[in-house]
């Protein structure tokens, strides 16, 4: 009943920006806190940022404090991560999560690929 749709990866050298998108659809009452995570080859799915919706704390892994910023748009029920200062490290499918606190929640996006090149 709960639909996330990211958009926005592609493939930009090391340090550019990129901004993801994530739009939800469906019950407004399951996405308590909405967040990112990422996945790259041969490794797992690791955290990367949450928000609370309702106060707009947020959360970020240490690999990507002061780099990545996340943030939300109530009118749009859609969440933003923007990225600045990548690395090649930064590489991975990057998935929306939405749901209790704290993350992951239940919900997931399908993904969208961000590639970083040197």
């Amino acid at each position: 009943q709960v639909q996330l749709v990211e958009s926005g990866g592609g493939l930009v050298q090391a340090g550019g920006s990129l901004r993801l998108s994530c739009a939800t659809s469906g019950r407004t009452f399951s996405r308590y806190a909405m967040g990112w995570f990422r996945q790259a080859p041969g490794k797992e799915r690791e955290f990367v940022a949450a928000i609370r919706w309702s106060v707009g704390s947020t959360s970020y892994a240490d690999s990507v404090k002061g780099r990545f910023t996340i943030s939300r748009d109530n009118a749009k029920n859609t969440v933003y991560l923007q990225m600045n200062s990548l690395k090649p490290e930064d590489t991975a499918v990057y998935y929306c999560n939405a749901g209790s606190w704290p993350p992951p929640g239940d919900y997931w996006g399908q993904g969208t690929q961000v590639t970083v090149s040197s």
